[in-house]
């Protein structure tokens, strides 16, 4: 098929390549001209493990091309899908003004009958909207399929060639069937297609990460209240991950959830249902994530006393998540702000999201080119991302590094007795030996 994807972000980038992988023409679009010249020079503005091959494959293949023009791309394609973001509003809700712009745009260039798919993350009712702009800029036919997401920053490549479920709203059957036909490579193992109407379709969305968000900031309740009582939230979460009705997935007790989904999505959820309608659990959820992301910075003052002036912390991991370079609403923010706001100074490594960092902090903080760089001269090492690199380091390299053997883990990705053997004061998330 030919498929125009409007909008080279995480989402119309991943799906574009991912489509041109499976033997479709892509041409993908956006209007940012450095963007479009770097994709062009092989380049990617965004890191996912391995997007890069697969894009330089597929364009050397000349499946898949990247362009500004998008009438160019409108008329050479029977499958048109948008992919724009929906940055949060001040009230919380989503914005769909570019979504419905782009809309706007493609009924203006069309020159025949075409299916316009929404993969942006949208409030429910978006896809009737879009109709409804379609209609009343062109006189071409055209049918609207609400077709969520559900990629994993990470995974994001795999979750898409190997999809848990691929969700389809619509009610025009022909346009539902090309669909079909066009996910088909990608369920070969029997994961269903779904379809339903457009709103079920956008409220499916919403509802994952609801529930997931629900998953992560349940399990750091737990943790703390662990901490309390001296249980070990690592045995606790042992113990209800293999409760089938629960599963292991999403109960990792650390420093809460970031990143371009689960924070803006949620706020979205919640705005939909107001004023009508109070989303108390979902209000919840949200607050235990933002008091979580303050945890490790408590554990530090605690140990060395509120006025952190004069003193270093290392710092390793800022993303919001390993593999990835996003820092959107990342915890290493909340927590590198209150360190500085402490009189403290922050050096810090990632080993993908310094660039994106230094947007955020400036000259604030030291950024290192290696992990035990953020060391030196350090009177503690806080964990902030589960990064593989940090899970087996040098201990003794760290102890002879830092001015103390200090450890706050955000992640648990320690084991407590061991690093006490090795000479360490550690501190992790409601496990029984902090």
């Amino acid at each position: 098929m030919n498929l125009a994807i409007i909008g080279t972000g995480y989402v119309g980038l991943v799906a574009g390549t991912c489509f041109a992988e499976s033997g479709n023409d892509v041409i993908c679009v956006d209007i940012d001209d450095q963007k479009i010249a770097t994709l062009r020079s092989g380049r990617l503005p965004i890191y996912e493990p391995g997007l890069e091959e697969l894009v330089r494959r597929n364009t050397e293949e000349q499946r898949l091309s990247f362009t500004t023009d998008l009438k160019a791309a409108v008329l050479r394609s029977s499958v048109v899908f948008i992919a724009i973001g929906t940055p949060q509003a001040a009230d919380g809700k989503a914005n769909i003004d570019q979504v419905l712009a782009t809309a706007r745009s493609i009924a203006e260039v069309m020159n025949d009958y075409k299916i316009i798919v929404n993969k942006s993350t949208v409030p429910v009712g978006t896809a009737e909207q879009i109709r409804a702009v379609v209609a009343s800029t062109t006189r071409h036919p055209f049918a609207v399929i609400a077709n969520p997401e559900f990629l994993k920053e990470g995974a994001a490549v795999e979750d898409f060639m190997k999809p848990d479920r691929v969700v389809l709203g619509g009610e025009e059957p022909e346009a539902i069937e090309v669909l079909k036909e066009l996910y088909e490579p990608f369920v070969r193992t029997g994961n269903p297609i779904l379809v339903m109407d457009t709103r079920s379709a956008e409220m499916s969305k919403y509802a994952a990460n609801a529930l997931l968000a629900a998953k992560v900031s349940l399990i750091n309740e737990i943790a703390n209240l662990s901490e309390k009582v001296g249980a070990d939230v690592s045995e606790v979460r042992r113990a209800i991950g293999l409760d089938r009705r629960i599963g292991p997935h999403f109960i990792f007790p650390g420093v809460g959830y970031g990143g371009s989904c689960f924070p803006k999505d949620l706020r979205a959820t919640i705005a939909m249902g107001e004023p009508e309608l109070e989303m108390t659990l979902l209000q919840a959820v949200e607050q235990v994530n933002e008091r979580q992301k303050g945890l490790l910075v408590k554990k530090v003052k605690r140990h060395f006393g509120p006025d952190l002036s004069g003193r270093t912390f290392g710092v390793w991991g800022l993303a919001f998540k390993p593999r990835t370079s996003d820092m959107r609403d990342a915890p290493s923010i909340t927590i590198i702000e209150s360190i500085l706001n402490a009189g403290a100074r922050v050096q810090a490594y990632d080993p993908e999201a310094m660039e994106e960092a230094r947007k955020i902090f400036g000259d604030r903080i030291r950024y290192c080119r290696r992990n035990y760089d953020v060391l030196k001269g350090a009177d503690a090492l806080l964990i902030v991302t589960e990064w593989n690199e940090f899970r087996r380091p040098n201990f003794q390299l760290i102890k002879e590094l830092l001015k103390d053997p200090v450890i706050f883990d955000g992640r648990n990705i320690y084991d407590p007795p061991e690093l006490r053997k090795l000479g360490f004061i550690y501190y992790s998330i409601g496990r029984k030996d902090d």
